[in-house]
């Protein structure tokens, strides 16, 4: 089922009951025309083909935990792989693939999404209850607020997983995108894209997003780090303290003048440049391909099960997770 958000500026927002998808979301250029700027499909029957997680809510687990096994007060537990040989996304069945019983608030500008991991789900200890609010304000911004609890310990780690394209879904390639990221620092991963359990700094690196920088133009870079990932698909260290409200990237389309910036209280942020994504017929009778879209997933750090070093995930009963992301738009003339 589809559910409408509305701001009093002609921003339009929909939600799928299916993965609480985000489908559509319209946002003004410059001269104030709206363009949808997610990549999806037509419709919700067509997410039930397979997608690359286009704008799903994504859980238990967010990212990638190496082997699928991790270890928790003594106990070995094992997930399932559906990426190689690590669990991606919450595995093979995760809350993308998931309905969300939703109720839409009267205003039509808020959504409250539920849903109740069973006990084992995907391998996971303790039956998880997860709360989600989708709120779009009339200062074009869309809030996201997670909150779960458990029965059992367990890792948590959810996020949002939309594919933008700030010149229109459709609208070719992100290349041209100037992406500014407030992280001095990034966890490197492997040939398997899982973190090796570092923390270097993008000083001197094509992971130097610093300053704005277009999106391409070091994305061919012989650089180790690059060449694993066949683009970016990196963790980054925001440069904010855990659990403060932060401004963790600025990304502008300079056609356009639509600029996307993105706060989180969490401590880090996926930056993602669609290098995976498989030529597919998307809305609308678009086309995507490789670099048709870009993410921005906020985060704690992947594999932090299996890493003591990163800051827990871990959700014990008794425990509230929360987690709150903006994603805020403008343009160039009205920023």
């Amino acid at each position: 089922m589809e559910y409408t958000l509305r701001n009093s500026n002609g921003m339009v927002i929909s939600v799928l009951s299916l993965g609480g998808i985000i489908q559509r979301l319209t946002a003004p250029d410059r001269d104030g025309n709206y363009q949808d700027v997610v990549l999806g499909l037509d419709s919700e029957h067509d997410y039930l083909d397979g997608h690359p997680y286009f704008g799903a809510l994504i859980g238990r687990f967010g990212n990638r935990i190496a082997g699928g096994r991790f270890s928790l007060d003594g106990s070995d537990y094992v997930l399932g792989c559906n990426d190689g040989d690590n669990h991606l996304h919450g595995g093979h069945r995760g809350f993308d693939k998931v309905s969300w019983h939703i109720e839409h608030d009267t205003g039509g500008q808020a959504l409250r999404l539920r849903y109740v991991s069973a006990e084992g789900e995907e391998g996971y200890p303790g039956e998880l209850s997860v709360t989600v609010n989708y709120t779009l304000s009339d200062d074009d911004e869309l809030r996201i607020d997670c909150e779960a609890t458990t029965t059992r310990p367990t890792p948590v780690n959810l996020t949002s997983h939309p594919y933008f394209n700030l010149g229109g879904h459709g609208n070719g390639s992100i290349l041209n995108h100037e992406l500014q990221l407030f992280a001095q620092r990034y966890t490197p991963i492997g040939e398997d894209l899982v973190p090796t359990g570092e923390i270097d700094p993008v000083a001197g690196t094509p992971l130097d997003f610093l300053s704005p920088t277009a999106i391409g133009k070091r994305i061919d870079s012989d650089y180790q780090q690059i060449r694993n990932a066949g683009g970016y698909d990196h963790n980054f260290v925001l440069d904010k303290v855990d659990g403060e409200l932060a401004l963790a990237a600025r990304v502008t389309e300079p056609v356009s003048g639509r600029i996307l910036e993105v706060l989180t209280t969490e401590p880090g942020l996926q930056f993602y440049s669609g290098n995976g994504l498989p030529e597919i017929r998307g809305k609308s009778g678009a086309t995507y391909q490789p670099h048709s879209g870009f993410c921005l997933e906020t985060q704690h750090f992947p594999d932090s099960p299996n890493r003591p070093i990163f800051p827990t995930t871990i959700v014990r009963p008794g425990d509230v997770y929360q987690s709150t992301t903006i994603y805020r738009f403008f343009t160039i003339n009205s920023g």
